[in-house]
């Protein structure tokens, strides 16, 4: 009996010292990540319940790295509010801004991020004249004895893809520093580490093509010091982690989870050392029934505006190639021809352009609702028809498809034109116009002036590079970019897609 007691009071007695132990340890970190989830509520609920699952045994931070409030059917209808909704839900603990929370002028923005709650980072939006972002450029967040700096940034390009939130007219309001970004990008990191910051995880919408401005998220790394590591956005890549030497030669993680949750990324701080690894969100098996009860809800009311049947397709509408990638953005697709016959023949014009990165979803044979429609075409675009030379369309189409090989939400879907792009020396040649009256393509002529049907957001949203920005507007339409290919798909196609748009119709050629 004294032997069973004493082995009762020593194994209390280690029990208790263990347990004071692994109190006394330091608990791990983990931060959540997204980017560019574009609408795809259904994952939200799973990002949640991950957080939940592992709020008791680690700290835990949920981030995003923008491009949520567009992109999709949720998106579409309720001008981002449906969204929004969604996230103040979630309970993030920082996000910072895409490219696309600037579809809509500022102050609707502002109201949507108020409406999310959560604290917004943004490092290089400002006010014109002001010497003081419009959001905090960093925050800091104490997780136990550790302090982790949020960083912000948006990508400058979105001055040029989403003009019309920065002016009002001719009179630019807001800016992205764009000529002294990395300067900004230093300070911001510098002021970070001086309050005390033990690692800087920057949440980047800036991604890794080329563009315009040619500032990108290795680029930012190797001009800068002081990241620990920078999740990404924009550009839909899947990026485990790239490594990126600073300016001073030290390895940083470049991060980012492709798009529309096909990933949650997961950093773990532990024992002083940081790793991050890419979670497929069809192997996460948790959930959160509070976020789901508010996607629930979401779902009835887009049902509620969106089950109605438009057409029947036969074939697939495809954006993608055979390989995963954005094929909208490189090259024809039978989607871009039948969205641009739809513009083309509605309006009447001799002319249709179709910005490949504004087609945003595939969707396979079948029956098509006006919901599939709206993921198609989800942005609130209308149809426009402005006056162009010959030699400005051509012009458009070499500056549009100078990116190639590399994806461009710029490169042009067509329709009553073709022609040949030359990789190699970022030329365009062979272009021609098919003549209404003989239904024959003809050579393109230089000084003649077309009639050109596209979205105004090509027009004066900084589309196609400002090719189309001066030319003289001779229909303003105010009728949804989207509603004008449901008329043409009702009207002229009879409500059914036929095989004859099975593949693309031969219009663009691209020798490599």
């Amino acid at each position: 009996m004294k032997k069973t007691f004493f082995l009762f009071a020593v194994l209390l007695i280690t029990g208790q010292f263990l347990f004071a132990a692994q109190k006394n340890q330091p608990r791990s970190i983990v931060i959540l990540y997204e980017n560019d989830v574009h609408c795809a509520i259904s994952g939200y609920e799973v990002l949640a319940g991950l957080r939940d699952a592992i709020r008791d045994t680690a700290y835990v931070a949920v981030v995003s790295s923008g491009d949520f409030i567009q992109g999709g059917t949720a998106g579409a209808i309720s001008r981002g509010e449906y969204i929004a909704d969604i996230m103040r839900e979630v309970d993030y603990d920082v996000i910072t801004l895409g490219n696309h929370e600037f579809d809509y002028p500022v102050a609707h923005s502002k109201k949507l991020l108020k409406r999310i709650g959560a604290p917004v980072v943004n490092a290089n939006f400002y006010k014109s004249g002001s010497k003081k972002s419009v959001y905090k450029p960093f925050i800091i967040k104490k997780f136990g004895k550790t302090k982790i700096a949020f960083i912000g940034t948006t990508t400058p390009s979105t001055l040029y893809t989403e003009t019309a939130a920065f002016y009002d007219g001719d009179k630019q309001i807001y800016h992205l520093c764009e000529q002294n970004f990395y300067e900004v990008m230093q300070r911001t990191i510098n002021c970070a580490r001086k309050k005390g910051a033990d690692y800087v995880v920057v949440l980047s919408h800036l991604g890794e093509d080329n563009n315009p401005t040619g500032i990108e998220s290795h680029q930012l790394v190797k001009h800068t010091t002081g990241i620990d590591i920078v999740l990404d956005g924009h550009t839909h890549s899947i990026i485990a982690h790239d490594t990126v030497r600073n300016a001073a030669g030290k390895p940083v993680v470049v991060t980012e989870t492709g798009t529309k949750f096909i990933n949650i990324g997961k950093i773990l701080i532990r024992d002083g050392k940081m790793t991050n690894e890419l979670l497929p969100v069809k192997s996460i098996p948790e959930r959160s029934g509070h976020v789901r009860k508010a996607t629930d809800r979401v779902e009835e009311r887009m049902r509620e505006q969106t089950q109605r049947i438009v057409c029947h397709s036969d074939v697939h509408l495809r954006i993608l190639n055979d390989k995963g990638k954005q094929q909208v953005r490189l090259g024809e697709t039978n989607s871009g021809d039948l969205i641009c016959d739809a513009y083309r023949i509605i309006s009447g014009a001799d002319i249709a352009l179709a910005n490949g990165g504004g087609i945003r979803a595939e969707k396979h044979p079948g029956d098509l609702t006006y919901g599939d429609i709206i993921d198609i075409l989800p942005y609130d675009n209308n149809l426009w028809v402005v006056e162009a030379t010959g030699a400005e369309i051509t012009d458009l189409l070499q500056r549009c498809t100078t990116s190639l090989p590399l994806e461009d939400g710029f490169f042009p879907q067509v329709s009553g034109l073709r022609f040949t792009v030359h990789v190699t020396g970022h030329t365009v040649t062979d272009v021609e116009v098919l003549n209404k009256e003989t239904g024959q393509y003809e050579p393109i002529d230089p000084n003649k002036t077309y009639s050109v049907s596209t979205i105004d957001y090509c027009v004066t949203g900084g589309g196609f590079y400002d090719k189309l920005k001066n030319c003289n507007v001779i229909y303003r339409g105010d009728v949804l970019y989207r509603d004008v290919f449901v008329e043409y798909l009702v009207k002229n196609l009879g409500g059914h897609i036929s095989n004859d748009y099975s593949e693309p119709q031969g219009r663009i050629k691209i020798i490599y």
